[in-house]
């Protein structure tokens, strides 16, 4: 029988305070805090050692530990340039990991780099072999910099110019790198919003790299069309239930995350509380799903 997973979202979907947001997990049943921005007006690797204590304390009170520390490390143009990029991207990992530590976190996110050639490449992974070698050895030094400190690696999928847009461009990617131990975060909207819908046999060609999936709704205009809405869940077109069955059956996300849908807003679509109708209907439906 499968193993019980928990849910956790981005702190601030929660709310843009971060004692509230913890207060208002705690009211979800929540265990688990993910981190990212808007904590005391800051993105979390901005945070200083007093801010980080505090807020290990908030969420210690509240009896809440930090699943992931969600940075926006390495989502940069990889055409800025091996200088440039590591500077911005590479350099500030040590700062995350000191963070990480203040405040207890699990694992340490980086997400996909860009490149603004998106559109005309077909395989990235190519591309950055044969143009931007580096890339590929600035990840390396960050996945070992988080594992020898004694956290997980993960790296996310992003949108908006992200390398990654289909399962071979990540799978190519992760065989380059050489780095079982950095796992992928597998944000099943972003990547529908990247190019590739979310079906089953596209989760099994990413599963031996998931470590963690990220979800929201979101809705096409026909059936495994583009994303146009923004929705919850239970409105979304893409086969959520089956999806998150098969993840929580072959135990590759102990943690589930929720996301803030992307897409146009729907005209008379409701909007209202959508983090607590996600919340319900994963619950509802997944009997795993604590």
């Amino acid at each position: 029988m499968p193993s019980k997973v928990e849910l956790t979202l981005l702190a601030n979907m929660a709310d843009r305070d971060i004692a509230a947001a913890i207060d208002k997990c705690v009211g979800w049943g929540f265990k688990w805090l993910d981190l990212k921005d808007s904590i005391y007006g800051k993105s979390v690797v901005a945070l200083t050692d007093a801010e980080a204590q505090s807020v290990r304390a908030l969420a210690d009170r509240a009896g809440l530990g930090v699943y992931c520390l969600s940075t926006v490390l390495f989502f940069g143009d990889i055409e800025m340039g091996e200088a440039s990029f590591c500077r911005a991207h590479l350099d500030p990992v040590k700062r995350a990991i000191q963070i990480a530590r203040i405040l207890g976190a699990k694992k340490i996110r980086l997400l996909g780099a860009r490149t603004q050639k998106r559109d005309q490449i077909a395989n990235t992974t190519d591309y950055i072999q044969r143009e931007y070698p580096w890339v590929i050895d600035a990840y390396r030094s960050a996945v070992d910099m988080i594992s020898e400190a004694g956290f997980d690696p993960l790296i996310e999928n992003e949108v908006h110019g992200c390398i990654w847009s289909t399962p071979q461009e990540i799978v190519s990617f992760f065989a380059a790198l050489d780095r079982p131990q950095a796992r992928l975060i597998w944000d099943i909207q972003n990547f529908w919003q990247m190019g590739t819908f979310p079906t089953l046999d596209v989760y099994q060609q990413l599963r031996p790299l998931i470590g963690m999936v990220h979800v929201k709704g979101g809705a096409g205009e026909t059936p495994g069309g583009t994303l146009k809405w923004r929705t919850a869940l239970a409105d979304a077109t893409w086969p959520v239930v089956p999806i998150l069955s098969a993840v929580i059956a072959d135990e590759v996300s102990p943690v589930i995350c929720l996301n803030s849908s992307h897409g146009n807003p729907k005209e008379g679509y409701d909007y209202s509380d959508i983090i607590g109708r996600d919340i319900r209907f994963l619950r509802e439906n997944i009997a795993e799903i604590q």
